[in-house]
């Protein structure tokens, strides 16, 4: 086992004061660059800049590899380099990295016995429990999510136009914030109103952002908006694993008849970023979760099934594969926030430390623990199309929607078309995918 027990480097006498006093050691980032270097990358020709992101990058891989392959000192070493260049109050970058840093520490807790390590764990950013009204507000400062928002209503009020009954069976990590804007757009139509029945898939793991009420309360509130927009609803909640592919919805669905598309009812599957946190993995025996949650989905038969998600690959075992995905991916959101949130505000914090969260649960975490496992969009597309669905894409009046709310938003913010799906993108770079699909 690790035993992070060897002495550190004069500079720092402990390693709690290694992760406690962050702001009192002033070494910059020449300092560092004169300090003497560590063994196994001792030249400038394999670092390069300290302070620059392709270095922080690579320290980080380094200290992976050391944690996992037992070599105590070498990680300390890293480490303590990287707590100096990485200040929690520093640049989007170095910010980065401090969380990265964090999860690395949480990982050697985990395969050694370390006492000074593990004192540090008390000292976690801890997520949020928001009130209705925060998580909204919270919401629509960046369109991380009403992107797809946005562009899975526009799909939806297409595909439910003329039937008189709506039922959405929701599978969304923000517990219900779509639904509100679909209920003031289906109360406009010109004939009418439909009845809407709201099933939701109540996750029983705390994902964040988390809420700070039940399902029940949530539920009575949306029954409330939308009775005044004139809206009759049904609200449910099935309590449901993602572990399991959520089959306790599918199964309850089934076993109550909650699905009657004899009764000219249209069924509409929303998936906001909740998928992948399905089990990926293949086994001897068996398809996949998701293979399994897909297929079941397409024998209900959907009037349409829209899933958005975030376009990046955390599924590797291989540790360094995947912290340099999530590395590569996750600087976007600490990139981002500079333009909505000031620094020090409690906002910017409860959104870091969910960014947080997810970098802690990608590299500490293992086996069922290892929650984050998100696949990109082709990776999607493809398992759309094995379960026997097709892409049925978005309007162009749906699109013109999307790119109006990405107006009221950082210049930054972009939108593409990926043959038939959108994609957001920040700088460039993708985001967050959003398809449509209808059974084949």
């Amino acid at each position: 086992m690790m035993q992070f027990t060897e002495s550190l480097p004069p500079q720092v006498s402990s390693f709690s004061s290694l992760m406690m006093n962050k702001n009192s050691n002033n070494t910059n980032n020449n300092q560092i660059q004169h300090a003497r270097p560590w063994p196994g990358f001792h030249t400038s020709k394999n670092l390069g800049n300290i302070g620059d992101t392709n270095c922080m990058e690579q320290l980080l891989v380094h200290c992976a590899n050391a944690i996992d392959s037992n070599d105590a000192t070498l990680a300390q070493q890293i480490l303590w380099v990287l707590n100096n260049i990485a200040p929690a109050d520093g640049d989007s970058n170095q910010r980065l990295t401090c969380g990265f840093l964090r999860a690395l520490i949480l990982r050697a807790a985990k395969i050694g016995t370390c006492k000074l390590l593990t004192a540090n764990l008390n000292h976690s950013m801890e997520t949020h429990k928001f009130s209705i009204i925060e998580l909204a507000s919270f919401v629509d400062l960046t369109p991380w999510h009403r992107f797809g928002f946005t562009a899975a209503n526009g799909a939806i009020l297409e595909a439910v136009e003329g039937y008189s009954i709506i039922h959405i069976v929701d599978f969304s990590l923000t517990h219900c914030m779509q639904i509100p804007t679909l209920i003031d757009a289906i109360s406009t139509r010109v004939e009418g109103p439909p009845l809407i029945k709201l099933t939701v898939a109540g996750a029983t793991e705390d994902l964040p952002p988390m809420l700070d009420l039940s399902y029940e309360e949530l539920g009575a509130k949306l029954v409330n908006f939308a009775r005044s927009r004139n809206v009759m609803m049904e609200f449910r909640v099935i309590p449901s694993s993602s572990s399991d592919g959520f089959s306790n919805v599918i199964e309850q669905l089934r076993v109550q008849n909650l699905i009657r598309p004899d009764n000219g009812e249209a069924l509409v599957i929303n998936c906001h970023m909740m998928l992948h946190y399905i089990p990926e993995e293949t086994t001897v025996l068996s398809n996949s979760f998701r293979a399994m949650f897909l297929k079941a989905i397409r024998n209900l038969d959907p009037t349409i099934v829209v899933l958005v998600d975030e376009d990046a690959d955390f599924t590797s075992n291989n540790l360094v594969c995947r912290l340099r995905s999530a590395f590569n991916y996750l600087w976007i959101p600490y990139d981002t926030v500079d333009t909505f949130l000031p620094r020090g505000s409690k906002q910017r914090q409860w959104y870091e430390a969910d960014i947080c969260w997810k970098i802690e649960n990608v590299i500490a975490q293992e086996g069922i623990q290892r929650l984050e496992r998100l696949e990109p969009k082709s990776q999607w597309v493809q398992r759309m199309r094995n379960a026997n669905f097709r892409s049925s894409g978005f309007s162009e009046e749906g699109v013109t929607e999307v790119k109006n709310m990405l107006d009221e938003h950082a210049a930054g913010w972009g939108l593409k078309r990926d043959e038939e799906d959108l994609v957001l993108t920040w700088k460039g770079h993708n985001v967050v995918f959003a398809t449509a699909w209808v059974p084949l």
